[in-house]
């Protein structure tokens, strides 16, 4: 019977989706970038304008067009032959193949390619940033769940610590040796630290969610990330200089570029629109061909074939031109004239906006990494002195030199520096990257 329950358990197991998956940063980053729906509709966009391209491509080519009618005839008709009207029924049948070839459009399929191709690059550009946003968000959170797993480390040990430090009071008070005060006090901080191991594990489980979340992947439930350990990571802070690295962005940023390119499609539209005041010269070719069961040999009498007349005695040819000039067409032209102008404005005040978005986010993630920086190495000191103090307190406790309050004290301080300590590791290898985001350098080699 137990066998098969623990049986049963085990078969359960994958149905209810108690499934953790070992994850490299690379791995997630990867992941995301397979499942993102917003990258799948980039990439459906890149598509179409790609489509678009070779359809202005198309215009300059000659349109081709081919017909093909028949008709049925009953009731009084005029007989040439015969010179008179007689009730009669009479069948026929045409074809005809039409060309047409536009010589001159005031520019516009030359303006309208153009405008393709840069609407073209505008969309491979949105979509190289757009993956940039994605890989950056996967690896932020990523480090959240990283981070929270560590700090719930920190409160674990924490625990465990404060736990062993009840037991052997419990013990010193049952002797007599320690106040029983002792003992309550110590009690509570092990309930404050048994809370905080409750907040820190809330905090892991929500980081996860948001991390799968991003990933889209139904088939991971939980994630066990893979990370170099604090020691194993390289903490060489740069040598940055701001100036340098916002002209860097300003011209590697794709979201510039793009935004450069949807303002050449807009110069190109607004010439597509004044080109409208100009004529249009286009030709035309034909070629048609008719029977009719009506028409006689005039020496034999008898009725022509359909191929005689089809292919050689109805046979017509023709060749043409045409010139559209416009004259007055209630101001439409002035309209999207206008129309085009103000697009063009718009995207040129929009590039000024995305400049200086992108220098105020550089400006912003170089203090930010000369700030962390320095908490990098005053986390460190505080750490060591943090360290040597709850050491010192613990052994000042032992011999009746010291409180417990001042020992817990102690203890909370080593915690919380402790705790700085791992976040300000991680704020520095993720504001590394960070630069790389808003610089435009970011990898798709994402490593640390």
């Amino acid at each position: 019977m137990q066998k098969l329950l623990l049986t049963s358990i085990l078969l359960l197991i994958p149905i209810l989706g108690f499934s953790q998956t070992s994850l490299t940063i690379e791995q997630a980053i990867n992941i995301a970038l397979e499942n993102n729906y917003q990258l799948k509709q980039a990439e459906n966009n890149r598509d179409l304008a790609d489509t678009r391209v070779r359809s202005a491509q198309a215009d300059f080519l000659p349109s081709l067009s081919a017909g093909l009618s028949g008709s049925r005839n009953v009731g009084v008709q005029f007989v040439q032959e015969d010179l008179a009207f007689e009730d009669r029924t009479t069948y026929g049948v045409g074809g005809s193949v039409n060309a047409n070839v536009t010589i001159f459009d005031g520019f516009t399929n030359i303006s309208n390619l153009r405008a393709a191709r840069a609407n073209k690059e505008s969309e491979e550009l949105s979509y190289q940033r757009l993956k940039e946003s994605v890989m950056f968000d996967t690896a932020s959170r990523f480090l959240e769940v990283v981070l929270n797993r560590e700090l719930l480390t920190i409160a674990e040990t924490n625990l465990e610590a404060s736990r062993s430090q009840l037991e052997r009071i419990t013990a010193q008070v049952e002797v007599g040796s320690r106040p029983t005060v002792d003992q309550y006090n110590q009690e509570s901080v092990v309930a404050n630290d048994e809370l905080a191991v409750i907040q820190r594990e809330n905090a892991v489980e929500v980081s996860m969610a948001r991390l799968i979340r991003i990933m889209q992947d139904e088939t991971i439930n939980e994630v066990d990330p893979v990370m170099p350990t604090v020691d194993e990571m390289a903490l060489m802070p740069m040598n940055l200089n701001l100036q340098d690295m916002i002209a860097s962005a300003l011209e590697q940023r794709s979201d510039i570029r793009a935004q450069e390119f949807d303002i050449e499609s807009n110069l190109q539209n607004y010439r597509i629109a004044r080109g409208q005041h100009l004529p249009t010269i286009s030709a035309s070719a034909g070629l048609n061909g008719s029977w009719s069961d009506q028409l006689l040999d005039p020496i034999t009498g008898e009725a022509v074939s359909f191929s005689d007349q089809f292919f050689d005695q109805n046979v017509r040819r023709s060749i043409g031109f045409s010139i559209q000039i416009p004259i007055f067409n209630r101001w439409n032209t002035r309209t999207n004239i206008e129309s085009a102008r103000v697009q063009l404005r718009n995207s040129e005040l929009a590039m000024e906006n995305v400049q200086f978005q992108v220098m105020e986010e550089v400006r912003q993630a170089y203090n930010d990494y000369t700030s962390i920086v320095k908490e990098l190495e005053s986390t460190e000191k505080a750490l060591v002195a943090a360290e040597r103090a709850y050491v010192t307190e613990q052994q000042r406790y032992e011999v009746g030199s010291s409180t417990l309050i001042e020992l817990n004290q102690a203890n909370a301080n080593y915690v919380q520096a402790q705790s700085n300590r791992i976040q300000a590791v991680y704020n520095f290898v993720f504001q590394e990257k960070l630069l790389d985001y808003y610089i435009g350098q970011l990898d798709s080699n994402f490593q640390f």
